[in-house]
């Protein structure tokens, strides 16, 4: 991270120290005079540059799930006590699972499995070559060169391990000493989503390379996250939670399809067969159309089930920007311009999970 500068070979010892001009200038004492010996911070950006590579864009969508299973989780637990209580959720009060340890812990571990899996991706494709000058969209922390491969691999082993340790966390404020066998299951499921989120671009193996990031994307950031959630609030198992589940991990793949879409011609290039590369860019088309009406189905099929009045179809105001963004993907040809509907879409399954856990707590 600090590389050294010496203008003139010296002798003599260290006298004190100066900044100069953005750089942290060691002079050494001489018999005649002082030299600066520029230590210049390999790139005054380095923090600019970790925030890039951890791709705060993406963080908003991974949070959704977390959002929508403990919004539902916490909303039947309080109704399960209430009715041992005999008593009514007007005269208990709303449940505020946003005030709970659980989601917090949870949108914690998520963030950093998130940005875990920002730091692999990273580090996996730029070993590859796979981000080169061919990439459309921004460039990366090891293709410009602001962050070394040695570098990124050391903040993916922390972050990895904060992560864990999040996710250690989180398990013992559900579970506590009461749950072994929950405890032992959910802590498979942090090493499982660890080495998932590594696995997607790093190793020989790495499973985006071979078409079946859709795949992993739909299971952790949609059943895991909401099944997994709600799991953690009620320690039961709700039929009717898998469907918002499925709606949050179809709209989680679609942007990663978004992302493959406009990717194409680069990934195609550097050998990266992803499902897009595989299937081609307009069967690509038809399967996002697929998993945006899929998960607006889904959300819709949720309220009709649960359906306790108007409020539980607050979500579908978030299906306005989605419908947008369907005619845009039909009409643009060149798929390089897809770049900006990415943000569009992760933003707008936020925007739904919030809506969605306010018709839960209203």
């Amino acid at each position: 991270m600090i590389s050294c500068e010496i203008h003139k070979k010296v002798r003599g010892r260290l006298f004190f120290t100066r900044f100069l001009k953005g750089k942290l200038c060691f002079y050494f004492f001489l018999d005649e005079n002082a030299v600066p010996l520029d230590l210049k911070y390999g790139n005054m950006n380095t923090l600019s540059a970790w925030i890039s590579a951890a791709r705060l864009r993406t963080l908003p969508l991974s949070v959704s799930g977390i959002i929508v299973g403990s919004s539902v989780g916490n909303r039947l637990y309080i109704e399960e006590l209430l009715a041992l209580e005999d008593m009514s959720l007007a005269s208990f009060g709303s449940p505020y699972f946003f005030k709970t340890k659980i989601f917090w812990l949870a949108i914690a571990t998520t963030l950093g499995l998130q940005i875990l899996s920002n730091f692999a991706n990273d580090y996996g494709d730029g070993v590859k070559g796979t981000d080169n000058e061919d990439r459309v969209g921004p460039k990366r922390a090891l293709q410009s060169g602001a962050i070394s491969k040695k570098e990124m691999l050391r903040g993916i082993i922390i972050t990895a391990l904060i992560s864990f340790a999040l996710a250690m966390l989180l398990i013992y404020a559900s579970f506590g000493k009461a749950y072994f066998y929950y405890t032992i299951l959910f802590s498979l499921l942090g090493l499982a989503a660890i080495a998932a989120a590594i696995k997607y671009t790093v190793g020989r193996s790495a499973y985006g390379y071979r078409g079946l990031g859709d795949f992993f994307v739909f299971l952790f950031f949609g059943l895991v996250s909401v099944i997994g959630c709600f799991f953690l609030y009620t320690k039961d198992i709700f039929l009717p939670i898998f469907l918002p589940a499925i709606a949050i991990g179809m709209l989680s793949a679609a942007v990663l399809n978004l992302n493959n879409m406009r990717d194409y011609y680069s990934d195609k290039k550097a050998g990266k067969n992803t499902l897009v590369v595989k299937i081609g860019i307009d069967r690509a088309r038809m399967y996002h159309l697929f998993l945006i009406t899929t998960a607006m189905l889904s959300m819709l099929s949720f309220a009709l089930v649960e359906y306790r009045g108007a409020k539980d179809l607050l979500f579908s105001i978030a299906f306005i920007p989605l419908f947008v963004h369907i005619r845009k993907v039909i009409k643009t040809d060149n798929t390089e311009l897809l770049d900006p509907e990415l943000k569009k879409v992760a933003l707008t399954t936020f925007l739904l999970s919030i809506l969605f856990s306010l018709s839960q707590i209203l």
